[in-house]
Parts: C-alpha cells; sequence; structure tokens
C-alpha cells in the first residue's frame, strides 16, 4: 500500500477546511466565512482499497490554521503550527483564491515554500467565483514561480476538480503502512469536534470582534443508552461580549445550543443534552496557561 502525509496550507478564508472536508465527503473540520475559523491542526484520513494490495491508498491530509501576522499568543500558535508541518509531510497543498501580486500575505507562504524540499502542489481555489481571465493571470504567475509540481483550480464548495487534487497528491505517496483502521476518517476524539462545532455556531450567530475572542471548553461528556450529556463553557474575553454572547432573553445562546445540539446529534448518532455556561477569561488569547487550557498550546 501506499501511504503518507500531506499539509494543506494558505492565507485564513481560502477554503482550506472545505476542501479537507470535499476530499472525505465527510465533515470534520469546522467552515465559516469569517477568517481564522481554524485554530488547530486538523487530520483527516483518506483510506481508498484499490483491486491490488499495491493499488490501497491511504492519505492523512492535516488541515491547518491560516498563515497570517499573528496579533497575540493564539495567533502565533496558529501560525506556528501551520509551518511546522511543512517539513514533516510528503506534499504541501497551497491554496489560493487570487493573485501573487494582490498583496503580501501569499508572498510570504511561497517565499516560506521555496525553502523546502517537499513536493508543493497549489490549488486555486473558488474557481466558480473567478472570471477566466482572472484565473488564468493567478495560474501564470504562479506557474512562473516555478515552485508548484502541479496546478489545479478547484470549487472545493462544489466538490469541483477535487479529485484531481486526491489523485495529485497520491502521485507523491510511497510504499508504507496503514496508519490508521480503514473507517477512520479523523484521529480527533468526539469531545473535540463537538466543541469545534459549537464554536462553529458561535462564529455564525455572532458578529464584529467577538467570535475570535471565544474558546469553548467541555466541561462534562456523559454517554448513556438513550441520550448523551454535554455541557460546555464558553470563554469571551469582555463582560460585553458575555452580554452579546447570551443575547436578549437569552435567545442567542440557545439559538447556538440548538444549532449545536442539532449538528452534534447528527454526528453522534444519539439524542443529545447540551447545556451551555458563558464565563469571562479575560485577554485569555495572550495567556500560556488558558492556551495551553483550550488545547491550544503544549
Amino acid at each position: 500500500m501506499k501511504s503518507g502525509f500531506i499539509s494543506i496550507v494558505g492565507r485564513p478564508n481560502v477554503g482550506k477546511s472545505t476542501l479537507l472536508n470535499s476530499i472525505l465527503g465527510e465533515k470534520i473540520a469546522i467552515t465559516t466565512s469569517k477568517p481564522q475559523t481554524t485554530r488547530n491542526t486538523i487530520r483527516g484520513i483518506y483510506t481508498r482499497s484499490g483491486q491490488e494490495k499495491q493499488d490501497d491508498l491511504q492519505m492523512i491530509f492535516i488541515d491547518t490554521p491560516g498563515i497570517h501576522k499573528p496579533k497575540n499568543k493564539l495567533g502565533d500558535f496558529m501560525t506556528e503550527s501551520a509551518i511546522g508541518t511543512f517539513k514533516e509531510v510528503d506534499a504541501v497543498i497551497l491554496i489560493v483564491d487570487d493573485k501573487l501580486s494582490a498583496g503580501p500575505g501569499d508572498k510570504y507562504i511561497l517565499d516560506l515554500l521555496r525553502q523546502i524540499t517537499t513536493p508543493k502542489i497549489l490549488v486555486i481555489n473558488k474557481i466558480d467565483q473567478l472570471d477566466p481571465d482572472d484565473f488564468l493571470q493567478i495560474y501564470k504567475e504562479y506557474e512562473e514561480t516555478g515552485v508548484f509540481s502541479k496546478i489545479i483550480g478547484t470549487s472545493a464548495t462544489e466538490g469541483k476538480n477535487v479529485g484531481d487534487v486526491i489523485e495529485a497528491a497520491a502521485e507523491f505517496m510511497e510504499d508504507g503502512p496503514m496508519y490508521f483502521p480503514e473507517d477512520m476518517v479523523t484521529d480527533h476524539p468526539e469531545r473535540f469536534i463537538v466543541s469545534e462545532i459549537i464554536r462553529e455556531k458561535l462564529l455564525l450567530y455572532l458578529q464584529e470582534e467577538v467570535p475570535h475572542g471565544v474558546a469553548v471548553e467541555i466541561e462534562s461528556y456523559k454517554e448513556t443508552p438513550k441520550i448523551t450529556k454535554i455541557g460546555a463553557v464558553i470563554y469571551c474575553e469582555k463582560k460585553s461580549h458575555k452580554g452579546i454572547i447570551i443575547g436578549k432573553e437569552g435567545r442567542k445562546l440557545k439559538g447556538v445550543g440548538k444549532s449545536a445540539r442539532e449538528e452534534i446529534e447528527a454526528l453522534l448518532g444519539t439524542k443529545v443534552f447540551l447545556e451551555l455556561w458563558v464565563k469571562v477569561k479575560e485577554n485569555w488569547r495572550d495567556s500560556d496557561f488558558a492556551l495551553s487550557n483550550f488545547g491550544y498550546k503544549e
């Protein structure tokens, strides 16, 4: 069998998590239109059985936080965790959705990629929103760098050309072990995915700067044959943010809870009782202790 690891990198909000979900045909990474939705590296496991044993394939795709200029210790952690995957994988997929000349973000990532010998694939995402001439210009700019083995245009939301990305990555896999069971799509525990679902709903329900100052901690998780009881604490950085999250007469928090509960029930295949609390932990994004507690720092 052939197997290996592939890192998915790029600026915030270019569609890394959406591509991972599309590759797996299953949602394991939360996605919103807000930048910096992904905070941890998320591992998605793609396994394919061939007609012959030597045709078997397992690829572990690592969805990384968007690489950006950090404004706090959480930002440092996110950027470092993304860059840290470069030399540990068998291939790197860089996702872009704009011209290289459009800003410094992609140039910075490109300079980092030039420093490693790991094979690189470029994915130009959101082609459903791109004018053909714009796509061609993006393609040419990146082709001229000579950095990428292959350049593919995709629409991750529509699943367009995602199969081409899978085949391009498969070319760099070598003979190796099956790292995970065939039916496993992620190595993250259910508690982690549950906390991410709650955070996704907060990102969708909240506006302005509030979502980026929110963390979710699962305090209790009890499974019984008929129902799973989950207690989660939502941490925010300011007292004013607590009021915004709860909303008038608790409506916003109830909406977040209902939306999260429905998705968690679909994930777990069981009834769920979800209880949410909101607490203030000022400046937690710059606290080593808090970052460690929330799983953002070892």
